[in-house]
């Protein structure tokens, strides 16, 4: 990527995920491989399926709501907003919204996502 740009993001259609969460795409180019920022939402009550993210990280940012974070090696911990979350490549991890509201948060990842990375670890389909 060699400009600058600004992409406005108001319409960007939110799309629902097989993980069990809905998605926007806010940044994933092809031209600037080095990462991309989506935002994810989790209805209440639901917990992501397992999953890593091959020769990807991840970082986490809360937004909005209360979650219980599971990634990697750490021992389960509650989020809210502000807390990041960074989540190394090829962890396993998962997300549980604890709240009354939706959780939301920024998925930033590096380099960027691509649906090839994306490993269900789920036992159910």
């Amino acid at each position: 990527m060699t400009t600058a740009r600004i992409v406005a993001n108001a319409q960007t259609p939110e799309y629902y995920f097989e993980e069990r969460c809905h998605v926007v795409e806010c940044w994933n180019s092809a031209d600037d491989a080095s990462s991309s920022i989506a935002r994810i939402r989790v209805e209440p009550g639901v917990i992501t399926r397992l999953h890593r993210l091959r020769g990807t990280s991840e970082r986490y940012l809360i937004l909005h709501g209360r979650g219980r974070m599971h990634a990697g090696d750490l021992a389960p911990a509650e989020v809210g907003p502000g807390d990041v979350v960074f989540i190394p490549a090829d962890a396993p991890q998962r997300i549980a919204n604890l709240g009354d509201g939706d959780l939301v948060f920024l998925a930033i990842c590096t380099p960027r996502f691509v649906p090839e990375c994306y490993e269900d670890l789920d036992e159910d389909p």
